[in-house]
């Protein structure tokens, strides 16, 4: 599948320097910012510096730099942030939406970690 990218997304807009965040980690490829409107005591945004809309567009098309400095990013992030179970932590959860029914909010891959305190259960069954 061919995506499209929107380069006015605010995730590209931010990557530019457009609008500003609050940067946990920075690396060549990643960037990691707190969420204007946290779930939970501690709500960290992952994206990539590329144009990739979705998770398996990342995984996909992304360069292997791209997705291992991601990767170790995301899981820095979780170590700074001291919420890695049996670290410290009490653990966290890793999420990322995709499209109409992953209800995507804006279209440009982004992981969210979230954490500091019982996050409940993911989904409820759906009968």
């Amino acid at each position: 599948m061919a995506y499209t990218y929107d380069d006015q997304n605010i995730f590209a807009r931010i990557l530019r320097g457009e609008i500003p965040n609050d940067t946990v980690l920075e690396t060549e490829h990643t960037l990691a910012f707190r969420d204007i409107r946290p779930q939970a005591p501690v709500h960290v945004l992952v994206i990539p510096k590329g144009r990739y809309v979705c998770f398996d567009d990342f995984c996909l098309n992304a360069s292997v730099d791209e997705i291992a400095d991601f990767h170790r990013t995301a899981g820095e992030v979780c170590r700074m942030l001291d919420i890695q179970p049996g670290e410290g932590g009490a653990g966290y959860r890793t999420i990322s939406n995709a499209g109409a029914n992953g209800v995507q909010e804006v279209p440009h891959y982004h992981l969210h970690i979230l954490g500091g305190r019982m996050l409940g259960r993911m989904l409820q069954r759906a009968d």
